[in-house]
């Protein structure tokens, strides 16, 4: 007999660094789901990822308490800020784009690097082809102020 599904919810959690305090805690606890398995479980599935790379996860629960989890990889905009080599600090302390994308460029990165991150993403984006992925990258670079050479 399937398991009768209860919700679903996404969280964006730094690899390895899952742990019971917020946000991740209180999310989980209010939906009935053990934190401390999930925390170990997710760590366990994020530990050959960089630590500290923000993985978005998609967690199904079930009524029976149980849970299954989708961790995808992290975000573009994280691999052209590191690719980028962004310093300048925003809210929490992480590196940011450009305030006025388009008109101002904050950081260049290149083709090479361009095409590493779509590989990188490649399993996540809605892409046939690498060259397809790395034109919805650019997309995101330009966005963020950030331009492409060579």
């Amino acid at each position: 007999m399937a398991k009768k599904l209860a919700g679903t919810m996404k969280l964006q959690i730094p690899a390895g660094q899952a742990n019971p305090s917020p946000p991740v805690g209180p999310a989980l606890g209010q939906r009935g789901i053990n934190i401390m398995e999930f925390c170990k479980a997710f760590n366990a599935k994020t530990q050959e990822m960089e630590q500290g790379a923000p993985c978005p996860t998609v967690i199904t629960y079930y009524q029976d308490k149980s849970f299954a989890m989708d961790i995808k990889t992290p975000p573009a905009s994280y691999y052209l800020k590191k690719a980028a080599g962004l310093k300048n600090v925003g809210k929490r302390n992480r590196p940011r784009g450009a305030e006025n994308p388009g008109r101002e460029t904050v950081a260049t990165i290149t083709a090479k690097q361009l095409r590493e991150i779509a590989e990188a993403k490649m399993v996540d984006l809605s892409a046939n082809d690498v060259e397809a992925a790395m034109q919805i990258i650019l997309g995101s670079a330009k966005s963020m102020g950030i331009e492409v050479k060579g």
